[in-house]
């Protein structure tokens, strides 16, 4: 344990800058206590709070713009693949799919100054912001805006509880191994949290869905089910569409609420995603607002086209 306490104290800058880039990067890395728990030692070292806190919270603001500017020009690089391998990655891949995509469409940049403070939506936001073509000067200034904000937070918190902060590591430090298990299995079980959301998320997406060839008979016997496209523009411009499918871009968009009651029997959502989150999603949304038979197309639109089947286009 004293290897530990002689490790926050000599190196806290070091730690907290390795685990701010990790985290932001998308590891299941906690940033936070790292934050609080440098600011609280350095205000115990250093009661002068324009002197003891500064170092660490630029620190931490640089480590996460260095993050969010890796995922904001691999989003502009390779934004629909670089988002696919983030959700496949992702301990939380609920926080991958539309929900995201909504609030970025909605906020545009802006929503990169409370992005940090939404479980899961920071990183995605900033490839988005690639993916989008937000300006790099704008993403800086709005997502600098906000690391600085994240990591204020951080450092305001190890400053006012200082005091408590110091006395738990004092008392860790009494515990000598039995401090250093304690901490290992707080910080497993933060992991396995995360693991359990992430497989109730999946267990949800092994709902009924329709095969492309399943897709391809019901268009072909003319039946007209409602087609639901959720990818973005981008790729829905780059690669085309099933012919007749609804572009939706968000949940709260109004081509929902436009599907007469007829054509609410029988719907398929597709994206270009992995396991169809982001179709999955949707269905489960529309499911609630009370369409009946809600199918997510297995395989999604890269399935559709492997097929060779009609692919329409502008």
């Amino acid at each position: 344990m004293d290897a530990l306490l002689h490790l926050i104290e000599n190196y806290g800058l070091l730690v907290v800058f390795v685990c701010v880039l990790l985290d932001q990067g998308g590891l299941p890395v906690p940033a936070y206590p790292p934050i609080v728990v440098a600011s609280a030692v350095a205000v115990g070292h250093q009661p002068n709070l324009w002197l003891a806190l500064p170092p660490v919270l630029l620190t931490a603001t640089l480590a996460a713009l260095l993050a969010d500017s890796a995922w904001y020009f691999g989003g502009r690089r390779i934004g629909a693949r670089l988002l696919r391998l983030m959700c496949r990655l992702s301990l939380s891949p609920d926080s991958c799919v539309l929900t995201t995509r909504s609030l970025y469409a909605r906020w545009g940049a802006p929503s990169l100054v409370v992005a940090k403070f939404v479980p899961g939506f920071a990183a995605v936001a900033t490839v988005l912001a690639g993916e989008t073509g937000t300006r790099a000067r704008r993403f800086a200034f709005y997502d600098g805006l906000g690391a600085l904000l994240w990591a204020g937070a951080a450092v305001a918190l190890g400053a006012v509880f200082h005091r408590a902060v110091n006395q738990l590591l004092e008392r860790l430090d009494t515990l000598g191994r039995y401090g250093l298990i304690a901490l290992a299995a707080m910080l497993a079980a933060w992991i396995g949290y995360k693991l359990l959301k992430r497989q109730l998320f999946l267990r949800e997406l092994r709902m009924a869905r329709i095969s492309v060839a399943e897709l391809a008979q019901l268009l072909a016997a003319g039946s007209e089910p409602t087609i639901l496209d959720v990818r973005p523009h981008q790729q829905r411009d780059a690669s085309g569409w099933i012919p007749g499918a609804i572009f939706v871009a968000t949940l709260a968009d109004e081509s929902l609420n436009g599907i007469a009651p007829q054509r609410r029997e029988e719907v398929i959502v597709y994206c270009d995603c992995p396991s169809e989150a982001s179709a999955a999603t949707l269905a489960r949304e529309l499911r609630r607002r009370g369409f009946k038979r809600v199918r997510p197309l297995a395989g999604g639109f890269e399935a559709w086209r492997a097929q060779g089947l009609a692919v329409a286009q502008e």
